[in-house]
């Protein structure tokens, strides 16, 4: 493969190319701060103005992005990397296996059924969205006997979705069609007569940032309208909560969750056998629970007085807390993440290090076993039916792409059922995890993903990628995206934040609300050790050895709350960094609430209605600390037209504002809108290839990367998933 690398090449200051926008002078005040906020009219997507401004920005952005020589060799290896057949780990219901598969002949992947559990057994289409247009399939759950499965569809690939019900035998669909699904995760009765499910308002005259104050628990019966279903939790009014439920497999005990944020849930329990209503359980406690209930026992997954949480348990007859005894205690190294009933034994799912370990056990927490894993890579799906033997486990690491694995509880044995074989050639490549201190000190992990052949010399091409909140962890997840970029000679660098979930709820709470500032500061001490400056003698020695890259040669890249990441990271630091990808991200943290699903997420940052929580939101919102005069980054904004998670106002003002700022056109500044796509983008191939290829083809633009042609390697471009 033809890769050459350049420095950049300087130019002539040159005024700005990108379409002008108007300002118009407004602003607002509060708590006795007076707030400009010039592009305040760019709020209203729906408004013709901002629709034309829209149309010229995202035009622009894609020619000139069109112009690097490489986007070709681009557009075909993403093509080669993309279109390729996959299968996914399966459902069980019942006799039936319902499994996602991916195909290199079309756009969507396509759900078959398997009319029987055993390897071998003759396999159906059983929805194929590729005639959908604008609308995406989502989840779908089967009823525990495989009979029938309902399943979401989405406008635009939005949140918003429609819940339908397919009857699996002739695969049809019912009447059933229920509006308002966007947080529903239904809970089928075991007979399969009906499921509950979340229920929102679909009324425009409720508003935007009040709605998920809204969602009920509902009970469908399969067969009547949608209007007559009952509601069996009435809505908390408060936005700031989220309203979940789930069911025994039995179907007595119904367990809803009243969620405030990412760090306490109350806990209610509904005996129906009993003929009583919800019971408080698990009330006020600043913890998270999650309960299983099988064969007459209760297990609680909680972090109550264990930071990388335990699980506790007791007798359905008596759920007093003072009658909870410990079945699987607080590991002192790795962070339990999930607990799930299988062929009558615990499955445990662990984080040590950011890498995934898998254990089972007895339902008394005797007999702890570790599930071998084929290296040090993350478990993405763990499915099976909670009285069979089998249980399907998905993996993959940076250099290992999706395999997914049939493990057998009571033989304890792990053997392949289907993996993916792609165009690469991951002997190529090496993945290490190095360390470095923050600006407290504290340590922070970070993987470093390159060709085994890289020299540290300091000049290497590198993307910095992060998250840091809400308790999400940063895994070695496989991404054919950065392969280009890989075999370009790249370094592809993830770090795991503070705010995230790698480390307990303690790692998650260093970097929530007032202690938002440290995951910004862990993120610029990233980029300080890739360049080797002053934080990269975490693992001893002097500065040189550690001089991955520098300053010209390093891009930043982040989504939804990482684009906020990005976006302070390039209002702080702008020194730090050659060019910030940032995509469908909150930049305004005065008036996120407002927008979007922004109510929800005041737990996580804080809301700007108290004052001190507005001090903290001020000191770091990226949309107003944009100062004209200053050097920024080259900036690739990738927004959707139809994100009614991260409403698109905070990208439009966020360019707006830098845009206004720079008075030459050194660093391009681009807006690329994705028609018919919600939060994920768009559904599809062919604009992920597009996507991919613009995004990639600025990054090696700004790093001076050239990426002249492309040589195939390895398998080839279209190979066959290989159930086992």
């Amino acid at each position: 493969m033809p890769i050459s690398l350049s420095p950049p090449v300087p130019s002539a200051p040159s005024p700005p190319a990108w379409p002008a926008t108007e300002k118009r002078e407004a602003g607002y005040s509060l708590h006795g701060v007076t707030l400009r906020d010039d592009y305040q009219w760019l709020e209203d997507g729906d408004d013709p103005e901002v629709q034309r401004w829209m149309q010229a920005q995202d035009q622009y952005a894609r020619h000139e992005i069109a112009k690097f020589a490489g986007r070709p060799g681009l557009v075909q290896r993403f093509s080669e990397l993309f279109y390729v057949d996959s299968i996914g780990a399966p459902i069980v219901a019942g006799q039936r296996l319902f499994t996602l598969k991916a195909s290199a002949r079309v756009e969507r992947a396509v759900l078959y059924v398997t009319d029987g559990a055993t390897p071998g057994a003759p396999e159906r289409v059983l929805i194929d969205p590729n005639a959908w247009g604008s609308i995406s399939l989502g989840s779908f759950v089967p009823s525990q006997d495989g009979r029938l499965l309902v399943y979401k569809t989405h406008p635009n690939h939005a949140d918003e979705s429609d819940l339908h019900v397919m009857d699996v035998a002739t695969g049809r669909d019912l009447p059933d069609v229920i509006h308002g699904a966007k947080y529903a995760e239904p809970s089928w009765v075991p007979d399969g007569s009906g499921f509950y499910y979340e229920w929102l308002p679909t009324d425009p005259s409720i508003p935007i940032d009040e709605r998920p104050g809204y969602t009920e628990i509902r009970y469908h019966a399969v067969g009547t309208p949608a209007e007559s279903d009952r509601t069996v939790r009435a809505r908390t009014g408060d936005p700031t909560t989220f309203l979940a439920s789930t069911l025994s497999e039995d179907g007595r005990w119904h367990v809803v969750y009243v969620q405030h944020g990412w760090s306490a849930v109350d806990v209610y329990v509904q005996d129906l056998h009993g003929g009583q209503g919800f019971v408080p359980f698990l009330i006020g406690r600043p913890h998270l629970y999650q309960v299983i209930v099988a064969n007459d026992r209760f297990y609680v997954f909680t972090n109550e007085g264990a930071d990388r949480y335990k699980v506790m348990g007791g007798s359905t007859s008596d759920w007093s807390r003072e009658r909870w005894t410990t079945v699987i205690p607080e590991d002192p190294v790795a962070t339990l993440q999930s607990v799930s009933l299988y062929g009558g034994h615990l499955a445990l799912t662990y984080l040590k290090d950011a890498t995934s370990r898998l254990r089972t056990a007895n339902l008394d927490g005797s007999d702890v076993r570790e599930i071998a894993l084929p290296g040090l890579g993350a478990v993405s799906a763990f499915t099976g039916d909670a009285e069979g033997d089998d249980v399907y486990i998905q993996y993959s690491d940076f250099l290992t792409p999706r395999q997914v694995f049939r493990y057998s509880v009571t033989g304890r044995t792990l053997n392949l059922w289907a993996n993916i074989d792609l165009p690469i050639e991951p002997a190529r490549f090496t993945t290490e995890q190095v360390w470095f201190p923050s600006r407290d000190g504290t340590p922070i992990p970070m993987f470093l993903v390159h060709r085994r052949d890289l020299v540290r010399d300091g000049n290497n091409p590198t993307v910095l990628y992060g998250y840091g909140g809400f308790a999400v962890p940063m895994v070695p997840n496989f991404r054919p995206s950065i392969y280009p970029f890989l075999e370009a000679g790249g370094i592809w660098a993830v770090v795991n934040l503070r705010g995230g979930g790698e480390y307990g709820e303690a790692w998650h709470q260093a970097g929530l609300g007032a202690n938002k500032q440290n995951v910004f500061d862990d993120f610029a001490g990233a980029a300080r050790y890739l360049a080797g400056g002053s934080d990269a003698g975490a693992s001893g020695g002097g500065s040189e050895r550690h001089a991955w890259t520098s300053p010209a040669r390093l891009a930043i890249m982040g989504g939804s709350n990482g684009g906020l990441l990005v976006g302070v990271a390039m209002t702080q630091h702008p020194e730090l960094y050659k060019a910030v990808v940032c995509q469908v991200p909150l930049l305004d943290m005065i008036r996120y609430p407002l927008f979007g699903s922004g109510r929800t997420w005041v737990p996580e940052y804080g809301t700007p209605d108290d004052p001190d929580e507005f001090k903290t939101l001020r000191a770091y919102s990226p949309y107003h600390h944009v100062q004209a005069g200053v050097r920024y980054p080259a900036l690739f904004m990738a927004s959707s037209d139809h994100d009614d998670r991260v409403d698109p106002m905070h990208a439009r003002k966020f360019v707006a504002e830098v845009q206004g700022a720079v008075s030459d056109g050194l660093a391009p500044i681009y807006l690329r809108i994705e028609a018919n796509a919600g939060h994920g983008g768009a559904d599809g191939v062919a604009p992920a290839v597009q996507l991919q290829a613009d995004t990639w083809g600025f990054v090696m633009q700004q790093l001076g990367v050239s990426y002249d042609a492309i040589v195939p390697a390895g398998p080839p471009a279209s190979p066959s998933p290989r159930p086992r």
